[in-house]
Order: C-alpha cells, then structure tokens, then sequence
C-alpha cells in the first residue's frame, strides 16, 4: 500500500458520503428512510470489518462489481462488454449458478463488502439472483439495466427488497439514447421511471458520459427532468473507448476536471440525488482504485478481473474463495506496481496500458 495514501481512508470517507447523500435523498420516504438508517448501521460494521482486516494486513475494498450473465437483449453503440467479447448473442455457457452467486453474496457479506454492482449482460435476465442478492440485507445492490425486463414482479421485489436498487441507463434526452441503445428505449426507461415513483420506489441513472454529451448530461433541464420522475441517483460512467475509432469520445483531463466541479456543485446544491462519477478522480485516489484496491470484477464466468474494462484473470471463484480472489497474483501485482498510477490520456488505463496486464499475466506473477 502506498505509504503518503491511504486507500482505506479514503474509500471509507467515500462510502460514508455515499450513505449519507442516500440518507438525505430519502429523508421525504418513510420506508426507504427507514431501510437507508438500517444500512448505514451495517455499513459502519462492514466499515469496521475492513479496518480490522487493514490492521492485519489484509485490504478489502468496499465496491464489487459482479457481471452475472454474459446475454443481453440490446447492442448498444460502443458496448465495452461486446467489444471485449464478454456479452454476446449466444447463450450463456459454463455461467456462475445461482448458488455460486450466492455464496459470493454470503462471502462478501462476511468480508465487510458494503456494495455490490450487479450488471452484464442484461442483468434483469437473472432473476433467481437478484432474488437472492435481496436477502442480503447488510449489503446494497445497485442493478445496472437497460430497463426493458422491469415487469410487475421485479417492481413487487424492489419494494420487499429494499436493498436492490435500480439503475437504468440513459444517455441523456430521446434523441442521443434511442441512438446509442435502439429506438423505443427512451420511451421505456421514462415509463419504468413514472411507475417507480407512483410505487414509492428508488431508482437511480446511470449515464455514459462523452465529450460529446457531457454538458447535456449535467445541464439542470435533463437533472430537473429525471428529480422530477423520482431518480435519486445519477451515476455518470465515463466512456471508456475500447476500438480505436471511439478515443475521441473518451473525457480527457478538462472534461474530468469539468465534471468532479459540476459534481461538487451538484451535490451541495441539490441534495436530493446521489451524484457519483466512475471511475472518478484518480488523482484525488492515489491512482486508479480497480484491481481490489477499491473494487474488482467477477465476470459472468466466475473469473476476478481488475475492472470490467480489462478482462484479464489468473483465479476463478468457483474454484476458491472470494478473499483468495482478492489477494490473486494478478491484484497484487497491479497493487505493487506503478500501472495503476500511470498517466493515461482518458477512459481506463488499465485498458490503455493493456499490453503491460498482459506482461504481468504472462510472467504469471507472484509465482
């Protein structure tokens, strides 16, 4: 661990404020304020779980993003999943069972793992574990979708489950979403928004941000336009280019200082949403947090990657434990060396520097 940064600190600081923002955009709904003060109890302890584990020289980051299934029903315009490979048309084959995931739920839930970020694929394809994911209560699942599998049943389990909160992705107005995600979704996503609402449901968006897109995204039209359907959480995902042909869309330096400012401003002015950026200000983190620093990745195969943007595995979690995938060769390789604190001109630099990951992965490192 870098001696002048600590990653603990400042990831803990990160869910707290995370909690906190959610506490106060809750404070106007009785049962979300009510499960909002009982996850932040849970969250201390996890907060303490992980401290103690610091203190024995074991790190466990707060955030795991878990890919649960490899199908989905859209192709939306520079999918970094398709264009990995990891989502196609086919169907799935040797996925994670049910089961599986719920052992990596239990395992988190006893490593002091505060947030899981289920996506895909389409995650709503798998229901039997997003139903199980809602048991967990001590743990807060945000459920990346594309919105068009909500059904009555889904609305029926996000009000028993408290814990499972909806992020439905959108690019911004009609024009520029139906564009990149396909005709009609807009008009999907907006409808799903209005019943969750009449529900007494949160939700939250998750929005792509370009150089293309970035000041309609933060503009108080489109902000105002999704407070008002309800949203009480805009997640904005800087894109990460992963051909070529779409580097000019990756935000460099001046549009993510624009953005940690916007987002700085949103989040005094305008309390009831949560505002995040991904991967955020890595300058202000010591460097990029992937690779177990902050948070790591579980394909739909069981495969613990750095982050989804770099698809690059040395243990699989069907065949050991979660705390094992942590420290994997290939994490603490990435954690001991200057790659993830490399310059990088925009998007992921573990992406930007994949030729070195796969340096590391061919030296089978820590052997």
């Amino acid at each position: 661990m870098d001696r002048e940064f600590d990653i603990q600190e400042y990831m803990t600081k990160g869910v707290e404020r995370v909690v906190s923002d959610a506490l106060k955009a809750t404070l106007k709904n009785p049962k979300e304020s009510a499960f909002m003060l009982g996850f932040s109890a849970a969250s201390a302890a996890a907060s303490m779980k992980r401290k103690k584990a610091e203190k024995n020289g074991e790190h466990i980051p707060p955030f795991l993003i878990a890919s649960i299934t490899s199908k989905c029903n859209l192709h939306c315009a520079g999918c970094y999943s398709r264009c990995n490979h990891a989502t196609v048309d086919t169907a799935p084959v040797s996925q994670l069972s049910d089961e599986e995931w719920l052992r990596i739920f239990d395992e988190a839930d006893d490593l002091g793992i505060s947030f899981i970020l289920l996506a895909g694929g389409e995650p709503m394809l798998r229901r039997d574990v997003i139903e199980a994911a809602g048991r967990k209560k001590n743990i807060l699942f945000p459920i990346f979708t594309n919105g068009t599998y909500i059904d009555d049943k889904y609305f029926e389990l996000f009000d028993r489950s408290r814990n499972l909160i909806p992020i439905m992705s959108i690019e911004g107005k009609r024009e520029v979403t139906d564009a990149r995600r396909g005709a009609g979704i807009y008009d999907r996503l907006i409808s799903n928004m209005d019943e969750l609402k009449a529900r007494g449901l949160i939700f939250g968006a998750s929005v792509t941000v370009t150089t293309e897109n970035i000041h309609e995204v933060t503009s108080e039209e489109f902000l105002n336009e999704l407070a008002d359907r309800g949203c009480k959480a805009v997640i904005f995902v800087e894109f990460v280019p992963v051909t070529d042909d779409s580097t000019h869309l990756a935000p460099g330096d001046e549009e993510r200082e624009y953005l940690n400012k916007e987002i700085a401003r949103l989040r005094d002015e305008r309390p009831e949403m949560v505002y995040i950026s991904f991967p955020g200000d890595e300058k202000g983190s010591g460097g990029c947090v992937a690779a177990g620093r902050g948070f790591f990745h579980i394909n739909s195969h069981g495969g613990a990657e750095p982050c989804p943007f770099s698809p690059y595995s040395d243990v699989n979690v069907s065949n050991t434990s979660l705390r094992d995938a942590i420290r994997s060769p290939l994490f603490m390789a990435l954690q001991s060396g200057d790659i993830l604190m490399d310059d990088h001109d925009g998007g992921c630099v573990l992406y930007e520097k994949r030729d070195l990951v796969e340096k590391l992965m061919r030296e089978k490192p820590g052997a």
